[in-house]
């Protein structure tokens, strides 16, 4: 194991391997979305085995686990915490080829020490390895964090949250900087059985009862604020098919009380009232200094029966189709026009969008700010290496790699930041290839600015940490 996991894993060139140990390894993490439990690190909860703290809340793990022909009883249902660590254990030598399987042997390697692979032969040495680490403070959520040195984390937390455990965290000036990040899906969802629910939930936690449109904009604007007063920069837009069908103020009043008072709407005049609170969430981010997150390109709607075993984000989406680069741009030009476009970070899904949301970063600009919008990185079935350099490659001859501010997690496991690591030597092998194919000038003070800036800095200095507020 020592041989195949060891300190120059992923490095093949001698240059990628001086500029990852000497210039990237030792880097803080900024992680701008990711899906961890706020109230776990609020808490700096300690975890009863490893199987809680690794198995029981992995969606990538469950759908391995899955495709292994593993019970569902066993992966989200009513088995121990054991049991589900083994099944695990049965699933992981399939992986091999599949990111979880380099994420799997980091995780344990870098957290517990475990240099063997996890196999059913040896489930149970590693089980009692890592459980007799767990109740050590550098095994809590924050020593997790602190191991990992992340300097940042933005959790997805819905309109409605109470985000207590992010006043908590700003409470107590903690060394971490744990920040809300608005997940905006539920302000979108008018389709839904769960919209005009929704909308009552949000007069009862305003105060304000949302019986129009301007009382519902009204509502948000003070979620908004709330959000805003503990330090939230993004919001996050889960476009799996991207809308722009504006209308005029008028009619989307009056499709919004149509909707309000549980009428359906048509096809059209959804994507128009989508639209229509796309626009004004949109402008609100700009008012804000916000950043708008679009991730584009999921197929959600798959499998009924495992949606109602294990939830809306059990595991079992895939890759949608191409996307229609039309609605994004107008949208983006809308809010350009009228002087409120947010710097935005666009996600696909789909590999064959990549050149497209790549290109489409040159096309949106504004004077003294660079990379105003952003390719994110390589995301949830793209975030394997081939993937990853896809996306590097991509915008490097489409846009500006240098400009590009990285990786970020998306993830619910709190033993998931050995993905910056992995990220990062792939960032410094490519470079490394670069420079060994006659490519890059072999220049260190070049090479290094370069990945330092991918790796950290260029998060950083864009969402102006230090500075202790979100620069325009």
């Amino acid at each position: 194991m020592n041989e195949y996991l060891n300190d120059d894993f992923l490095l093949v060139s001698s240059v990628g391997r001086s500029l990852y140990h000497e210039h990237v390894a030792s880097l803080p993490v900024v992680d701008y979305h990711c899906h961890i439990d706020p109230q776990a690190v609020a808490d700096d909860r300690k975890f009863e085995d490893i199987a809680e703290l690794w198995v029981c809340k992995d969606p990538y793990k469950w759908r391995a686990m899955r495709m292994n022909g593993i019970a569902e009883r066993e992966i989200t249902g009513e088995a121990t915490n054991r049991q589900k660590f083994t099944a695990w254990a049965k699933t992981v030598p399939y992986t091999i080829g599949n990111p979880l399987f380099h994420w799997n042997a980091l995780e344990l390697k870098r957290y517990f020490g475990v240099t063997d692979l996890l196999t059913p032969e040896s489930a149970d040495a590693i089980w009692e390895q890592c459980n007799s680490q767990l109740s050590l403070p550098r095994c809590s959520a924050r020593g997790l964090l602190q191991q990992a040195n992340v300097k940042l984390i933005c959790t997805s937390d819905d309109l409605l949250d109470s985000l207590a455990p992010h006043r908590q965290m700003f409470e107590e000036k903690s060394a971490l900087t744990m920040l809300p990040s608005l997940r905006a899906d539920s302000l979108l969802a008018v389709e839904t059985t769960g919209f005009v629910p929704f909308c009552r939930a949000l007069g009862a936690k305003t105060g304000i009862v949302v019986d129009s449109l301007a009382a519902f904009k009204s509502a948000l604007k003070v979620r908004l604020d709330v959000f805003a007063e503990l330090g939230c920069r993004f919001a996050d837009h889960g476009l799996d098919k991207p809308v722009f069908e504006p209308i005029a103020e008028a009619e989307a009043a009056r499709l919004f009380e149509k909707r309000i008072n549980g009428a359906g709407l048509s096809d059209l005049e959804l994507l128009q009232l989508k639209t229509t609170l796309l626009v004004f969430a949109g402008q609100e981010y700009a008012a804000r200094h916000w950043v708008m997150q679009l991730h584009i390109g999921a197929q959600r709607a798959t499998s009924d029966r495992l949606r109602s075993l294990a939830g809306p984000a059990g595991g079992y989406a895939c890759i949608g189709s191409s996307s229609d680069v039309v609605p994004i741009s107008r949208f983006l030009n809308h809010l350009e026009t009228s002087g409120s476009l947010p710097r935005t970070i666009l996600y696909t899904l789909n590999p064959s969008d990549t050149d497209m949301f790549a290109s489409l970063t040159g096309s949106f600009a504004e004077d003294g700010v660079p990379g105003k919008i952003q390719f994110g990185p390589a995301w949830w079935w793209n975030d394997n290496r081939d993937g990853i350099v896809r996306q590097l490659r991509a915008l490097g001859n489409l846009g500006l790699l240098g400009r590009h501010i990285g990786m970020t997690t998306d993830s619910r496991s709190l033993l998931s930041y050995s993905r910056h690591e992995y990220y990062r030597r792939i960032v410094c092998n490519l470079f490394g290839e670069w420079v060994e194919a006659g490519e890059l000038p072999r220049d260190e003070s070049i090479l290094k600015k370069l990945v330092q800036d991918i790796c950290f800095f260029n998060a950083n200095n864009w969402l102006a940490i230090d500075q202790g507020e979100c620069r325009v």
